[in-house]
């Protein structure tokens, strides 16, 4: 399956954070990184008052199921020493949201595909349209319009 998964980063170290990251989903059993954006310099959404954020996204081959996925982001957040339960949307060591899943739409409890947010991040669409600007999203369109939609004023590409 081919998953997308945006990275984010404001406490510490935050290049090093993501780039710990994108090692350590290169590293998921039978996965294969496909594709890395460049990180963007983004002012913080939802919560304003914190640093800016750095942000990527990455594409993943891997045969790992959407849930089973989501528990080895959550473990990769754990070991870059995210403590979840603050303020939603507050700074954070280390973000991996899991954005889409090629063929797969999923609506629980833990999880929702494609991420209910993707179409209004510009944090996360800039990083997207870069590697797939062409993508369908379910019931929203193609990433390359979704940008369009949104300001993204104050962002920035570093590298």
């Amino acid at each position: 399956m081919r998953a997308y998964v945006a990275l984010g980063s404001n406490l510490g170290d935050s290049q090093q954070q993501l780039l710990d990251a994108i090692e350590a989903l290169a590293g998921l059993p039978d996965t294969r990184l496909l594709a890395r954006s460049r990180f963007y310099r983004t002012p913080p959404w939802g919560m304003l008052n914190q640093p800016d954020f750095l942000n990527a996204v990455v594409v993943l081959e891997t045969p790992l199921l959407p849930h089973d996925l989501l528990d080895a982001l959550l473990g990769i957040e754990r070991d870059a020493g995210r403590e979840r339960g603050g303020e939603r949307w507050g700074p954070r060591t280390l973000d991996l949201d899991l954005l889409h899943v090629d063929g797969k739409t999923v609506s629980d409890e833990r999880l929702t595909l494609p991420h209910p947010h993707l179409a209004e991040r510009a944090f996360v669409l800039l990083p997207l349209s870069e590697l797939s600007p062409d993508l369908e999203i379910p019931g929203r369109g193609r990433v390359v319009d979704l940008l369009r939609s949104v300001d993204t004023q104050g962002c920035e590409v570093l590298a």
